[in-house]
């Protein structure tokens, strides 16, 4: 409950005020990273203002330096969330798969059908002159490769698939293969279709359908059935 003011009315309680102020900031912060993402993939980093982000998201440029102090900083942010967000996209296509091609497939078609991938490897680019900028993009690659390694690993025991490298290697191995592939593929003008048959020749196969233990179980009852029949040689 809030307390009484001096005229006897109810003040508003502090720690809801607070929370409402979070509540607005985020919003306000989600709303100025919609914009920005929009004008940054239209128009480039340089093509786009400050006022011109404001503006599209209802906003005042006093704010967006109050949340993300400069242009630059803004564009990261924007890129980084953009990619983290197609990573779930791709992870939920994928869950449909059931075979290891189809999941490999499922994957390459959602990280080439949108530009995310080159908005987020200009924002790479961006890091190597403003060093300040870079940790964000560390936490966001290795989210990356956290949760596919994550997903990765639980389609595997959910199929029942034998897993050609470790899940972690395997994540990596997608997102390095996937950002050089489409970064190229934009440089020449490649549509998306081109892009992702090129990163599915890059990828090649990350697992096959039969698990490793049926091939020792097969082996063990192939043995034990000789053994019983007495045909074996000695």
């Amino acid at each position: 409950m809030g307390s009484e003011t001096a005229s006897g009315t109810s003040a508003p309680d502090p720690k809801h005020a607070v929370r409402a102020t979070r509540s607005a900031g985020r919003k306000m912060r989600s709303l100025l990273l919609d914009a920005a993402s929009r004008l940054f993939k239209e128009r480039g980093l340089s093509g786009t203002s400050i006022s011109d982000i404001a503006a599209a998201a209802d906003a005042f440029p006093s704010q967006i330096t109050y949340y993300f102090r400069t242009k630059e900083a803004l564009f990261v942010e924007a890129a980084s969330r953009d990619m983290l967000y197609l990573a779930r996209a791709t992870e939920q296509a994928a869950l449909k798969a059931h075979t290891p091609r189809e999941y490999t497939r499922a994957l390459a078609e959602t990280v080439t059908a949108t530009d995310t991938v080159a908005f987020f490897a200009e924002a790479l680019t961006l890091t190597r002159r403003r060093q300040d900028l870079a940790p964000l993009v560390e936490r966001t690659i290795e989210r990356l490769h956290s949760e596919g390694a994550r997903a990765y690993a639980g389609q595997v025991e959910r199929h029942g698939w034998r897993s050609l490298r470790a899940p972690e290697e395997s994540s990596r191995r997608f997102w390095a293969i996937a950002i050089g592939v489409i970064v190229e593929g934009f440089a020449m003008g490649r549509g998306a279709e081109e892009m992702c048959r090129e990163l599915l020749r890059a990828l090649g196969e990350q697992a096959t359908s039969t698990p490793a233990a049926d091939t020792t179980r097969l082996r063990l009852v192939s043995d034990h059935s000789t053994s019983t029949d007495g045909e074996t040689s000695s």
